[in-house]
Order: structure tokens, then C-alpha cells, then sequence
């Protein structure tokens, strides 16, 4: 499951900010691990794609006096910044341009997320209570069987 923070943008209300809203997977980027400078291009944060840039070219010209491998553990602490902070970068950039944080929503998928926003959001523009997504769970054919033994933990959930 996924934490996706949705943000709605500024002067928008109802079914319009609705299809603009942005949803924003909190967590880790994995392509922003990999390429950074691109990625934060790729959505648009300039000012930190400059910054990130900058750290880079400023490591490799420090490297020239470095141990090869302390210059590469310096670029991956950058690569390692981006891919943890990459996504609340662009939330940031957002409330800049004065987006709305509207919440927070657990999902399994982003498709799942989207729903669950145009559930929310349809029920608070007719102002009726929100119902939360029935989610059927089907048991399998073994059950998973009571815990034997003594429990590591004291707060084990089939201890007696």
C-alpha cells in the first residue's frame, strides 16, 4: 500500500479542481535515485535541478583530489537525497504556486487512489456522508494456523 498526497489546484472548487488535482506517491523514487538531475527536470523543479547539478559538477571537480571512492560515495549521497526527497520536492514546489494540500489517501495503486479521491470528492460537493470502498476478503483454503511455542514478543497478537 501506498501514501498518496493529493494536491487540488489554486481558484479551482468542485468538479474542476477535481480533474486538475495532482496525486503525489510519497516515497521513495526510484528513478530519481537513478537519474536525478533529469528527473527533477523531467517534473519540472528547475531551481533543485540547478542545485543538484551544481553539487554534481562541484563533486567532480573535488574529486581530482579525492579517493575515487569517496567521490563516488559523495554522488550517491546526492543520487540517495533525490530518490527520498524527490516527491516532497515537488508537493513543495506545488504549495509555491499555491495548490491546495487537500489529504492524504492509503492506497494500493495509483488507479486505486484516483478512485478514492472521486468517491471523497463526490461526496463532499452533495455533502453526504462518505462511504469507505468495500474491500471483500476471501479466505483461503488453509487458514493460517494458531501460533505455537512461546512468542518472542509480549504483545503477540495469538497469545491468550
Amino acid at each position: 500500500m501506498s501514501v498518496y498526497v493529493v494536491m487540488e489546484p489554486p481558484g479551482q472548487a468542485g468538479g474542476k479542481a477535481f480533474q486538475d488535482a495532482v496525486l503525489v506517491r510519497d516515497g521513495f523514487a526510484f528513478l530519481a535515485f537513478i537519474v536525478p538531475v533529469f528527473w527533477l527536470l523531467w517534473h519540472r523543479l528547475w531551481l533543485e535541478a540547478a542545485v543538484a547539478l551544481l553539487v554534481m559538477v562541484m563533486i567532480s571537480l573535488a574529486s581530482y583530489g579525492l579517493h575515487p571512492v569517496a567521490a563516488s560515495l559523495l554522488s550517491l549521497l546526492v543520487s540517495i537525497y533525490v530518490g527520498l526527497e524527490g516527491q516532497g520536492m515537488r508537493i513543495a514546489a506545488l504549495l509555491r504556486k499555491d495548490w491546495a494540500e487537500w489529504g492524504t489517501l492509503v492506497a494500493g495503486s495509483r488507479d486505486e487512489a484516483e478512485l478514492r479521491y472521486a468517491a471523497q470528492a463526490a461526496a463532499h460537493v452533495a455533502d453526504e456522508p462518505v462511504q469507505p470502498l468495500a474491500m471483500t476478503i476471501t479466505p483461503g483454503t488453509n487458514p493460517r494456523p494458531a501460533p505455537s511455542g512461546a512468542a518472542l514478543l509480549l504483545n503477540y497478537p495469538g497469545r491468550a
